[in-house]
C-alpha cells in the first residue's frame, strides 16, 4: 500500500503594507499573488484596452486626416502629388490616421504596460520607471520633430535636385507618405537610445567608461543604422541620422556617468 502523499503547503500571502523596506531597494512593495491564468487574463485585457485606444485615436484622426496630409506635404513645396489608382488616397488616409492614432494613444499604452509590469519590480527599479517613461516620450516627440524639420527636407531636396534637369517631380501620394512616415517613425525609435543606456547603466549592466571606450564601434553601427533606417539611399539623410544617433549615444554615456556618480555619492554618505 503506497503512502498517502502529503498535501502541498499553503501559499504564502504577503501583506504589502507590512513589507520591510530594504535599504538597497530590493523589496517588492506591489507584489500580489496571482495564478498564471490570472496573469494571462490581465495581460489580455490590457492588450485589448490598448488596441481599443489606438483604434479610437485613429478614428478621431481620420476625421482630420486631410489637414494631417497637408502638414506632411509641407516639406516638399512645389511637388505635384498624384493619385495613381482608384482609392489610393483613401488607403493613404487610413494609414496616416493609424500612425497618428498610435502616436496619440502611446501614453495610454505605456500606462497599461507599466500597470502590468510594476507589481513585479523592486523599489529600486520602480524609481527608474517615471524618469524613463518621461524621457522616452520626450525623445520620441523630439525624434518626430527632428525628422520632419531636418531629415525629410534634406532628403527631398537632394532627391529633387539630383534629377531636376532630367525629370519633372510628380510623385505618388502613397509612396511619398510611406517615405515620410517610415523615416519619422524610424528616427523616433532611434531617439530612444539614451533611455536604453540609462536603464542598463542604472541596473549595473553596463558602465559609462566601457561605452565610451567603444566609440569607434558606435560610429560604425550608427552609420549602418542610418543606412538601414533611411528609406531613401541619399547620403545626406544617412549622414544626418547617423550623426544624430552618435550624438544621442554620447548623451546616454553622460547620463550613465551622472547616475554612477550619484549612486557612489549616495553609498558613501550612507
Amino acid at each position: 500500500m503506497s503512502p498517502t502523499p502529503l498535501p502541498p503547503p499553503a501559499p504564502i500571502r504577503i501583506n504589502t503594507a507590512e513589507v520591510s523596506h530594504d535599504p538597497q531597494g530590493h523589496d517588492f512593495p506591489g507584489e500580489v499573488e496571482m495564478t498564471l491564468v490570472d496573469h494571462l487574463e490581465e495581460l489580455r485585457n490590457r492588450v485589448l484596452r490598448s488596441l481599443l485606444a489606438v483604434v479610437i485615436g485613429a478614428a478621431g484622426c481620420l476625421v482630420f486626416v486631410k489637414p494631417l496630409v497637408k502638414l506632411l506635404e509641407m516639406p516638399a513645396p512645389g511637388i505635384r502629388f498624384l493619385q495613381l489608382a482608384p482609392g489610393e488616397f483613401l488607403f493613404v488616409s487610413i494609414k496616416v490616421a493609424g500612425y497618428a492614432g498610435l502616436t496619440i494613444a502611446l501614453p495610454y499604452v505605456l500606462y497599461e504596460v507599466l500597470a502590468f509590469v510594476l507589481p513585479g519590480l523592486t523599489s529600486r527599479e520602480r524609481r527608474l520607471v517615471a524618469p524613463a517613461v518621461a524621457g522616452s516620450a520626450l525623445l520620441f516627440a523630439a525624434g518626430l520633430a527632428f525628422a520632419w524639420w531636418a531629415l525629410v527636407p534634406a532628403a527631398l531636396a537632394f532627391l529633387v535636385e539630383y534629377g531636376a534637369d532630367v525629370v519633372e517631380p510628380s510623385w505618388s501620394i502613397e509612396r511619398y507618405l510611406d517615405f515620410v512616415l517610415l523615416l519619422m517613425v524610424a528616427t523616433a525609435l532611434a531617439f530612444q537610445l539614451p533611455v536604453l543606456q540609462l536603464l542598463l547603466g542604472a541596473l549595473g549592466l553596463i558602465k559609462a567608461r566601457a561605452m565610451l571606450a567603444a566609440w569607434r564601434w558606435v560610429v560604425v553601427v550608427a552609420a549602418i543604422a542610418g543606412a538601414v533606417l533611411t528609406p531613401s539611399t541619399d547620403p545626406v539623410t544617412m549622414l544626418l541620422l547617423s550623426g544624430a544617433i552618435t550624438a544621442l549615444f554620447l548623451i546616454g554615456v553622460g547620463l550613465v556617468a551622472m547616475a554612477e556618480r550619484f549612486k557612489s555619492s549616495a553609498s558613501t554618505s550612507s
